[in-house]
């Protein structure tokens, strides 16, 4: 397509959007005038919505600066939080300047792979190994499906759920610097003709929820998905003292008693105090998926006395990020991105140990608060 082509098509598409809305005000009643202002053409989120109307617009402030000394992650940053939740970009930055205090946060990212899991219908057990038996010895004709359908996604596993007449297969990917669902929903769908071609088995869906794709699941929570990333502090017992106006074996015994102790009678997957509403603050800000804050609710908090000082690390096993791709190149979420070097190539496993020290920082804050007796006051203060 040519430039002017391209420019007509461009006034087509937010032609097409405001006509929508004016439809919608006169089907509806409702004035959209708020909704109707936003800075780009709408001709920019083709990919992202369909029948566009406006751009509902989040609060977007920031946390920070907070020290980062990661493999990916290295030096001060100001942390991006889209929310409408009062006090709760106040209490991130009260965590991160908590780490700051204690020399930065450790993190790494500790696996990176995608998954998606299709179900297959097969005769029933025999017939199962034998498809299983296939999947083994034609690895060289599987890479080649997931080849033809990717330049940057890799095939890095397969695991067997056989089950009565269902074969679920868990196939894990590496997609580069995009979260990847869309790359890996391709090459399984792929993946499976071939395997189907082959066997005789059928099927039945390209999802078949062991992925497990925006629902909690303990598979996630073990396995991991997208990328497992682990944040560590050591806080001195002065600071703890100074800025949190607890100890730390008062905060210790909280996260204990509530995070861990607490979350398992409640049967919780994720033993934490508000994992996600940091994840979701920085997802929505920097153009991610926000329904995969589902994955992020799985994070485990862990909290100990260490001498006199405080130990305080989260374990995120599924943070589905992607600095390429999706919602990334819509330009307010670009801008956030770049406000913390991760827009681009080069930058996915940079993004997601940001998300774990903002979690970090937010766990450290909140809990604090909880054993100083201060959460209420801060709620009351900030967020009425």
């Amino acid at each position: 397509m040519d430039i002017e082509a391209a420019l007509k098509n461009r006034g087509k598409e937010q032609k097409d959007a405001d006509e929508r809305r004016r439809a919608a005000e006169e089907y509806t009643g409702a004035k959209l005038d708020a909704v109707s202002s936003y800075p780009f053409d709408a001709s920019a989120a083709s990919t992202n919505v369909e029948n566009m109307i406006g751009v509902i617009q989040v609060p977007l402030g920031y946390a920070g600066p907070v020290t980062i000394n990661g493999d990916h992650a290295k030096g001060s940053f100001l942390v991006p939080m889209a929310t409408t939740e009062g006090a709760l970009i106040a209490s991130v930055s009260r965590g991160m300047s908590v780490i700051n205090a204690a020399g930065g946060a450790r993190v790494k990212v500790l696996s990176d792979a995608m998954t998606r899991a299709p179900v297959l219908r097969v005769d029933g057990i025999d017939h199962a190994q034998k498809v299983i038996d296939w999947i083994t010895e034609h690895t060289e004709e599987i890479d080649a499906a997931v080849v033809s359908t990717t330049k940057h996604g890799q095939l890095m596993e397969i695991e067997v759920f056989p089950a009565g007449r269902d074969l679920h297969l868990r196939m894990s990917y590496r997609t580069g610097d995009a979260m990847g669902m869309n790359m890996c929903t391709i090459a399984s769908e792929a993946v499976c003709r071939l395997i189907c071609e082959n066997t005789g088995a059928v099927l039945v869906s390209v999802s078949g929820n062991m992925c497990t794709d925006k629902k909690p699941a303990a598979i996630n929570a073990i396995r991991g998905r997208g990328k497992t990333v682990v944040a560590e502090v050591r806080v001195p017992k002065d600071v703890v003292e100074k800025k949190l106006h607890c100890t730390a074996a008062l905060m210790a015994e909280v996260n204990t008693r509530k995070n861990l102790i607490g979350s398992s009678l409640a049967g919780s997957l994720g033993c934490n105090a508000h994992a996600a509403n940091m994840v979701a603050a920085l997802y929505i800000a920097t153009g991610q998926d926000p329904a995969q804050v589902v994955e992020g609710s799985l994070t485990l908090t862990t909290c100990e006395v260490d001498g006199d000082d405080l130990y305080m690390a989260v374990r995120m096993p599924a943070v589905e990020v992607g600095s390429v791709g999706g919602g990334t190149k819509l330009p307010a979420q670009s801008e956030a991105l770049a406000l913390i070097g991760c827009n681009g190539s080069g930058n996915a496993r940079k993004l997601a140990e940001i998300v774990a020290v903002t979690v970090l920082a937010g766990e450290l804050s909140t809990v604090g608060a909880q054993a100083a007796g201060h959460l209420g006051k801060a709620h009351s203060q900030l967020g009425r």
